[in-house]
């Protein structure tokens, strides 16, 4: 699935590309057909600042001319730490004592959902350990139904995604049924010799179990998934190369890539000592230079930026391609109705830098030009899988995300923003709502905004 041979290769050539193979390279990138292993290759040589703004440009109009400008919302749900892995760098493996272990009842799982709806969160995404005293399927059933069962002043939760290990085929086909948008794993790391070291035991150890979980996924019915690397275990530069490579091999054989892949770096956790000095540490700006690649080579991808990373380099990774972000995320479970859970360094899976609030993460995209949005049409409507990639690889799933995004934004508008953000937001609304290029589209949406003004909700193309 992984060719390492063949990426130690690309990487072992001498010296970045010179100015013209850039240009070719962005051109290329440009059509929107993403990038081949060996174009990627040579710009993650590339250590000409001047030439990487050219790249950060490009990265940015790939965003806007397939997504346009726009930022979906969510938040984690931690439904358990208890965790028989002992992944080095995680503030849940198991050998950290300090660590105080809880899992969530359904009844405690409703009651944060309904917290998140009063804030205006309209998607969650479901978060878990692995032990097995807690049921494995059966219980991640259990936890999707309260999430979807909860209610606050009329309000529920229209989507839920899944951070989960793997599954069997038949475990996934229950995943399924249950009505999940995302099902969505990390590989962590891509090389084999780090990640036997940093996994030494418990079933994550299995490396090749978790690198064919895809696979077992499709065969489960699920077609819409989540990748992701965690970066700092190994030179990003393999990393960034391997990731490609696996989302080649899912488009070879099953005919559809990941609707998203998230880059999370490694962060200090509780009693992780590995986190507080990663192997191989990822500056800032190689992070914009992961994302604005990332954005090139697989156009069509929602880019996903956790609270890890603060809210200045958050806002400069959105015009390089970023397209998802958590917002007033809690790592730990029971956090969000809890002070003292939430306070508690001890109970957190890593260290959260971006503690704003939702409604001032809205007011700042606001302020930056963006539309906040809470859309989760495409997974109602059965946009997933192949036929998203069909709308998403020529960029006409923008028909639908930009009055998605703006009937979404109203919602919260009208239900939940402060003075401050209701005042911002609607004059980001109105400009966006005047650039929709299809008249009949831009109408349709005015009759939609009207409505919601009246009373209706949840409209949606």
């Amino acid at each position: 699935m992984i060719s390492g041979e063949k990426i130690g290769e690309l990487l072992g050539s001498r010296g970045g590309p010179d100015r013209a193979r850039v240009k070719e390279i962005i051109a290329r990138a440009m059509e929107l057909k993403g990038l081949s292993l060996e174009e990627v290759a040579a710009l993650l040589q590339l250590r000409e600042k001047g030439a990487w703004e050219e790249i950060f440009a490009a990265a940015g109009g790939v965003k806007d001319r397939i997504y346009g400008r726009r930022v979906v919302l969510f938040a984690p749900l931690y439904v358990t730490n208890e965790c028989v892995n002992n992944c080095q760098y995680c503030g849940f493996r198991r050998e950290n004592r300090a660590a105080h272990r809880k899992t969530l009842t359904p009844e405690e799982i409703e009651a944060e959902t309904r917290l998140l709806l009063r804030q205006g969160h309209k998607r969650l995404l479901l978060v878990f350990g692995e032990h097995p005293r807690w049921g494995g399927i059966d219980s991640v059933e259990k936890a999707v139904r309260s999430v979807y069962g909860a209610r606050c002043n009329g309000a529920n939760i229209r989507r839920v995604n899944v951070n989960l290990a793997p599954l069997s085929v038949e475990d996934f086909q229950r995943l399924k049924a249950t009505g999940i948008g995302t099902y969505q794993i990390f590989q962590e790391t891509y090389h084999r010799p780090s990640y036997r070291i940093l996994h030494p035991s418990g079933p994550k150890a299995d490396y090749d179990w978790r690198i064919s979980a895809f696979g077992r996924a499709f065969a489960g019915s699920i077609d819409d998934v989540g990748m992701g690397v965690l970066f700092g275990l190994y030179d990003y530069r393999f990393e960034v190369l391997s990731l490609l490579d696996h989302i080649q091999y899912l488009e070879r054989t099953y005919g559809i890539g990941p609707h998203t892949i998230s880059f999370p770096r490694v962060k200090p956790a509780p009693s992780t000592p590995l986190s507080l000095s990663p192997p191989a540490p990822v500056s800032d700006f190689e992070l914009k230079e992961i994302v604005s690649i990332l954005r090139l080579a697989v156009p069509y991808t929602g880019l996903i930026l956790s609270t890890r990373e603060g809210p200045h380099l958050r806002d400069e990774l959105f015009h390089l391609g970023v397209s998802q972000i958590s917002a007033g995320s809690r790592t730990s479970p029971g956090a969000y109705g809890d002070e003292e859970a939430e306070e508690s360094q001890s109970t957190e899976q890593f260290e959260v830098e971006d503690r704003r609030s939702l409604d001032q993460v809205v007011y700042d995209l606001c302020r930056i030009d963006y539309i906040p949005s809470f859309c989760t049409a495409c997974y109602r409507l059965g946009r997933t899988g192949q036929e998203f990639m069909s709308l998403a690889k020529p960029g006409f799933i923008q028909d639908y995300c930009t009055p998605n995004a703006l009937l979404t934004f109203k919602e919260y508008l009208l239900d939940h923003a402060s003075p401050k953000t209701k005042e911002i937001g609607e004059r980001v609304l109105l400009r966006h709502l005047g650039e929709i290029s299809k008249e009949r589209t831009r109408q349709l949406t005015e009759e939609r905004l009207k409505g919601m003004e009246a009373g209706r909700r949840d409209l949606y193309f």
